[in-house]
């Protein structure tokens, strides 16, 4: 058995040609999606990098791990305490010992687990190769490491390889020479004049006014990634930057893809394609930006071509990204481990039949503190700390009639927020009475002075650039919210 994984980050399903994108971003990729099965309701429980990997590779939601955020103590992971073995948990019940215990040789091609300091990511490999700039490689310095693996490994029966792409996250650093391959291809059509306009008018970080987090700043390493947008060519720069990201790093795949048909390996090799989060491309007034728990940071893709099961076929339950653990080890014969949070969803695969959950929860503590819930044809969002963008406590947005979370319909439809807060009281309730700590690590994030990526040292200097860019009405709204923080 040989199985190849690849994890394409900040990579939202909606810009594949697979998940209907009208740009031909993903060929290699969308062939793989067409002789497979594709889920298109599937989401990480907790956003972005760092919780998301974690969250996936022990099979556990954040809350349980404690690592929801990429700085202070939810930066880490808890240890296990008092019961703790010779060896910890991870030893046995980490996703690539899964294929650990049916003999496999387990690989892994990531620069992740330095990037956030997340070592345990490392647990169940036999091998692992560090690519070496932490996150801020393109495709052109990974691909080389993957095909001398599989030069060397390839023809052996039995081996895991998982491999990290980082092409599509922010900045867009897909090589200048390259090309714009969609620079003459249409926009998207919801951001109208007038949509821009408003967004040019947003609060917060990584609005349209300070792509750079904090200011308009740029960086020449990075020419496709502009500092602000003011006008509909700078828009394009951010879209064509993110899709031109998508695209070298789908060409990188199809050489792995060829060394593998060169090799007579395709045909018999599980490929599974998936992203730790999405990417808000306008959504909520964010581009280029992972940093709330909304529709366009949280869906992930998952498609899954296992020679001998179900082909060509579409899944729309909804799953969370753990799901996949308990789901290969139910494939494998093996029993799902008691630590593990996910629900396997084995008989699509099998068969096609549906089998997800009535409704998910979801969490965003890096950038903002969020929880939302999915469920239906909504997505509810409720606000702990807004990250400095004044979001409302409460969103709510219909999703079939709204795709891009343009209208908060909270107010009118009470009775369905209502729904929402059951569900996600249910979920804390379950996740509470599961855990050996008593301290809902989302707490400790605010008591801590916030989300990492938006700390009140931040806002201060926020101020000064939302006054330089004339929006001193939106510097006073959050001078008043933050007013004691602040020491106002």
């Amino acid at each position: 058995m040989r199985v190849l994984l690849l994890d394409l980050d900040s990579t939202r399903p909606d810009h594949l040609g697979c998940y209907g994108y009208h740009r031909n971003t993903t060929p290699n990729i969308d062939r793989v999606a067409n002789e497979g099965v594709r889920f298109t309701n599937y989401y990480t429980t907790d956003a972005p990098c760092a919780p998301s990997r974690n969250a996936f590779m022990t099979g556990q939601f954040g809350i349980h791990t404690g690592n929801i955020g990429h700085g202070g103590t939810a930066g880490d992971m808890r240890n296990e305490g008092p019961s703790r073995e010779f060896h910890d948990q991870l030893k046995t019940d980490s996703f690539p010992s899964i294929f650990r215990q049916e003999g496999m040789k387990t690989a892994l091609i990531s620069p992740f687990a330095e990037r956030h300091s997340s070592w345990q990511f490392y647990a169940g490999f036999n091998e692992i190769y560090n690519t070496g700039k932490t996150g801020d490689e393109s495709a052109e310095e990974v691909t080389p490491t993957v095909l001398d693996w599989i030069q060397r490994n390839g023809q052996k029966d039995d081996w895991f390889l998982y491999v990290n792409y980082w092409d599509p996250h922010t900045p867009y650093r897909a090589p200048e020479s390259y090309g714009d391959p969609f620079k003459d291809e249409p926009l998207p059509e919801w951001i109208t004049d007038d949509v821009l306009q408003e967004h040019m008018q947003s609060i917060g970080p990584h609005s349209a006014r300070e792509i750079n987090m904090y200011d308009n700043n740029t960086n020449p390493k990075f020419p496709r990634h502009p500092g602000e947008i003011t006008d509909r060519e700078e828009l394009r720069r951010v879209i064509d930057g993110y899709d031109t990201g998508l695209r070298f790093m789908d060409d990188n795949i199809g050489m792995i893809f060829a060394e593998m048909e060169k090799q007579g390996l395709m045909e018999d090799t599980v490929i599974i394609v998936t992203a730790d989060h999405g990417e808000n491309l306008g959504e909520l007034g964010i581009y280029a930006e992972h940093g709330t728990a909304d529709q366009m940071t949280c869906r992930i893709p998952m498609i899954v071509r296992w020679p001998g099961m179900k082909e060509g076929h579409v899944d729309h339950d909804l799953h969370y990204h753990l799901d996949f653990a308990p789901t290969v080890a139910e494939l494998l014969n093996q029993k799902p481990k008691e630590s593990w949070d996910g629900e396997s969803y084995a008989p699509v695969l099998l068969k096609g039949e549906s089998c997800g959950r009535d409704y998910l929860v979801v969490s965003q503590n890096a950038h903002v503190c969020q929880r939302s819930v999915r469920f239906s044809d909504w997505l509810y969002i409720r606000t702990y700390h807004d990250g400095f963008h004044l979001f409302d406590k409460e969103m709510l947005f219909n999703l079939k009639e709204d795709p891009h979370e343009q209208h908060n319909v909270a107010k009118h439809h009470r009775d369905i927020c209502m729904q929402a807060v059951y569900y996600l009281n249910e979920w804390h309730d379950d996740m509470m009475m599961t855990m050996d700590h008593d301290v809902d690590p989302m707490w400790t994030v605010i008591q801590e002075g916030g989300p990492y990526h938006a700390q009140i040292k931040d806002l201060k200097r926020y101020l000064d650039h939302l006054k330089k860019t004339g929006r001193e009405e939106g510097a006073q709204a959050l001078m008043k919210k933050y007013a004691k923080e602040l020491n106002m």
